[in-house]
């Protein structure tokens, strides 16, 4: 929650009040809030809730329809996921009848999203057609949805996702052939022929692809993993180790956020100290995780207090790996 609220400080007493309207006192609840100066942004806005700013990309018709979409909602966590969020980011939606609300609060779904609602309005309005109600389900899960996403990108609180992200988040979830074909070929600056448009003869390629069908052919797995079952040294009773290495993939690690402060990474980190590895030998190439070099240097200065403060390497290495997987970068080869 965040809101504009003018203070009165009582100063023979060492206290400070604030009014909120009548609506939003179901926000305070006892616990704790941070305040903090009147941002330059919203100098002239109205005394009261800050609503969070709208995604860009949600405001575009196509991009707003397929965010609603039920693919892309299962793919950001489902209904149950969505409910939850709302729980802990939403008051009761409504602010009629006086201002009246009930301290106690539920959740209804919607058409396209779900709403938070007080005991008193939720008898009032439950199973009934509301079309503004509706509209804020729909803000609900698009903000939603966009916050799943930027999470998932790894991108900081305020940052604004960019057509490329979200094809790219898209890819990642298997869900890249639901995107509209005009959006596809906007993020990829090919031009977009409208189906059914009357063209010339002469200008007709019969060899022409789809948006989509040029989107799943740059498609490509930075490390393709084959299983061999029976290797030489399956056969060994102390066979010799062998050390994978990928430079593709420890060059893809490198692009990721960092995994302790969220900053740009400079380096693919080998896990250390957990047994991994021989003998004055780092561990193997797929066992990396992105740090800066900051975070980097702390960790080997450390790794105690290091690992106290953002966990576990094994930790964040499955995080890595998961990441990796379900983007794709990590596909199955060929099986011997």
């Amino acid at each position: 929650m965040r809101a504009l609220l003018k203070p009165y400080p009582q100063k023979d007493l060492g206290i400070v009040l604030l009014r909120p309207p009548a609506d939003m006192l179901q926000h305070f609840s006892g616990k704790r809030l941070l305040i903090t100066d009147e941002p330059a942004d919203l100098r002239n806005a109205p005394e009261g809730l800050v609503l969070p700013e709208v995604q860009p990309i949600a405001k575009h018709p196509l991009i707003s329809s397929f965010l609603a979409s039920e693919p892309v909602l299962y793919a950001a966590g489902g209904w149950e996921e969505m409910t939850n969020w709302v729980k802990h980011n939403r008051g009761c939606h409504c602010s009629d009848h006086a201002g009246y609300h009930h301290h106690e609060m539920t959740h209804a779904r919607r058409k396209r999203g779900v709403i938070s609602l007080c005991w008193y309005h939720d008898t009032q309005l439950r199973n009934k057609e509301s079309v503004d109600l509706d509209d804020l389900a729909l803000a609900n899960t698009m903000e939603f949805v966009t916050e799943r996403i930027r999470r998932w990108l790894g991108e900081p609180v305020g940052h604004k996702i960019s057509l490329g992200e979200l094809c790219w988040w898209a890819i990642g979830k298997g869900i890249a052939d639901k995107l509209p074909q005009k959006i596809i070929s906007e993020a990829m600056g090919i031009p977009y022929d409208v189906p059914g448009g009357q063209r010339k003869e002469a200008d007709v390629n019969p060899w022409a692809k789809q948006p989509g069908e040029v989107l799943a052919e740059n498609i490509k797995p930075v490390l393709a993993l084959a299983i061999d079952p029976e290797t030489p040294e399956s056969y060994l009773l102390r066979p010799k180790r062998r050390r994978y290495e990928n430079t593709k993939y420890t060059q893809w690690v490198k692009r990721q956020p960092c995994c302790a402060c969220g900053n740009g990474s400079d380096d693919p980190h080998h896990i250390a100290g957990n047994g991994f590895g021989g003998m004055a030998t780092k561990a193997h190439d797929l066992f990396v995780i992105p740090l800066c070099r900051r975070c980097h240097d702390s960790l080997h200065a450390n790794t105690q207090d290091w690992e106290a403060e953002h966990g576990t390497q094994e930790h964040l290495l499955l995080t890595t790996l998961d990441r990796a997987l379900a983007m794709g970068v990590i596909a199955t080869g060929k099986v011997k």
